[in-house]
């Protein structure tokens, strides 16, 4: 790092001090980043998708006209409005109009299977459903799954197929404060396997999109690869709002691909990658297979999230690239970012970094009662990244938030006395592959519903960048079926990622007196 580069840092620093300014210099609203941009930058790139780009003055034309075709198909403010797609300049241009028309932007990857859809829209009830069907072949299924034949017209973007959800869908109420009015609905779901709705406002958003952007010391110069899924809160507000609030580039991506990615790097145009663990792992695989160097030009900066980065992986991303591999950690609900590492301090750990400015964080013992510096307790979060709660289900938000604030993540955490953070374990039995949170009840309930299955345990096992889902079956008295035949009930019903690398069939599973799985035991199993 140069001097420059490092007094850069150190300003940047010293800007997300004061938080109370932070916050009253924020935008009211998502959309007000085209808007602030087009005005004062107006041919200044915003997007770039395909061989295809647009400037911040396109941006808002085209999010303009987004927001007056909802409104002629009927959208009012507080209602919700799904959009199943993948990454494309126009899932860009939806989310701020229906920012800028206070309605709730419900994100929602086309690769979820037909159940998982359908179990959100039941639970959200939008007003309409947007098909980003010109980037992805799943959104064409599920529009004609629901009978969807409307179109949505987008200034120089691509129409998009416009549904209904024949639910009754009754606007929630408005808030003019950013940190009341709910921009955008991410479902994740819950130990019970039932989807829960974390509820994501204006200044949630636009907390994350300034201090992510600030801190990595984004501006007009830079052109980021926007690889990462949209409707997945790291997408949404770290690359995609985050880049956009600094005046950069975003380079679209519709799903990731090693090879798409190396393209990108290798072109000479992406200065910031973003991914999760699998993803670095996946392209070192192919750069392997290659076996030639790998050279990307311009890129100054790698970062990974979203799931536990492995040393190892680490240490040959930095050696192809030759640059540090930051690191950091959050969740859904805190918008995402809680810690990350920072450019003028790169280390050689796995730590996740520094908290961020303007985020409070305790780490504490079973008794709620603080731990000293090194000492292992679940990490509690407090400030203007935290959530409104979950849609529809108060006592759920109550368990999550206590009375004055305080964000429980479930999981463990340590500190050292240099302020930098290391999690440790779950409390949950959460599962992230490749980015994303796999409940195991989830996974579960589906090869429960097999007809020869009597119950079914799933664990997560460790692989090198990235975890794997690991199902252990129990058959029902006289039944019989093979792995294969489990694995392929289960396809259809569940999301790629969710599906399990392996189904192991037991005779019996390992169970307590009470009759509860012995998990621990499946585990040590899984490493065998």
């Amino acid at each position: 790092m140069t001097d420059a580069e490092r007094e850069l840092a150190a300003a940047a620093e010293t800007e997300l001090a004061d938080s109370a300014r932070l916050l009253a210099t924020l935008p009211r609203r998502i959309g007000d980043i085209a808007s602030l941009h087009a005005t004062h930058y107006p041919r200044r790139t915003a997007l770039r998708e395909r061989g295809r780009q647009w400037t911040y003055a396109a941006l808002r034309e085209a999010s303009d006209s987004a927001a007056r075709g909802l409104q002629h198909a009927g959208v009012r403010p507080g209602d919700r409005v799904m959009i199943v797609g993948e990454n494309c300049a126009a899932m860009v241009a939806l989310l701020f109009a229906l920012g800028s028309l206070d309605a709730w932007a419900v994100l929602v990857n086309a690769r979820l299977s037909a159940p998982e859809i359908d179990a959100i829209r039941d639970h959200c009830a939008p007003r309409r459903i947007a098909y980003l069907t010109q980037v992805s072949p799943e959104a064409i299924d599920h529009a004609r799954r629901h009978d969807a034949d409307g179109i949505l017209a987008i200034a120089a973007m691509h129409d998009v197929v416009l549904g209904r959800s024949s639910l009754d869908s009754e606007p929630e109420p408005v808030h003019d404060d950013a940190a009341r009015q709910v921009a955008a609905l991410i479902y994740t779901s819950g130990t019970t396997g039932h989807p829960k709705g974390v509820m994501l406002t204006h200044r949630n958003l636009l907390f994350t999109a300034k201090v992510s952007s600030t801190l990595r010391g984004l501006g007009p110069g830079d052109c980021v690869y926007g690889m990462l899924p949209f409707s997945h809160v790291y997408g949404l507000a770290s690359v995609c709002l985050g880049t956009l609030f600094a005046g950069a580039c975003l380079d679209i991506e519709p799903r990731y691909s090693p090879q798409a990615m190396l393209r990108a790097l290798t072109d000479g145009a992406i200065t910031v990658a973003q991914g999760v663990p699998a993803m670095y792992a996946k392209l070192l695989d192919l750069i392997r297979t290659l076996d030639r160097p790998c050279v990307a030009p311009a890129l100054r900066f790698l970062y990974a999230g979203g799931s536990p980065l492995d040393p190892a992986l680490k240490a040959e991303t930095e050696r192809v690239f030759g640059l540090t591999l930051h690191n950091g950690y959050g969740l859904t609900e805190s918008s995402p970012t809680i810690t990350q590492t920072r450019i003028d301090a790169p280390r050689t750990d796995c730590s996740v970094g520094m908290v961020l400015p303007g985020v409070a964080v305790r780490v504490v013992d079973a008794g709620g009662r603080d731990v000293r510096d090194g000492e292992p307790g679940e990490l509690l979060v407090r400030g203007p990244n935290v959530m409104l709660g979950y849609y529809r289900d108060a006592a759920l938000t109550a368990q999550a938030i206590d009375g004055e604030g305080w964000l429980r993540t479930g999981d463990i955490a340590r500190y050292e006395s240099d302020g930098a953070f290391f999690i440790v374990a779950r409390t949950r039995e959460l599962i992230i592959r490749s980015g994303f949170n796999v409940y195991p009840a989830e996974v579960e309930a589906v090869l429960n519903a097999h007809p020869a299955v009597s119950h079914s345990a799933v664990i997560g096992r460790k692989v090198p960048g990235n975890e794997e889902v690991i199902a252990f079956v129990e058959l029902g008295s006289g039944q019989s079926a093979t792995a294969p035949e489990l694995a392929q009930f289960a396809a259809p019903r569940l999301a790629p990622y969710k599906r399990p690398a392996e189904i192991v069939i037991l005779s019996k599973l390992p169970a307590s007196a009470t009759g509860k799985i012995l998990k621990h035991q499946l585990r040590r199993m899984a490493e065998w």
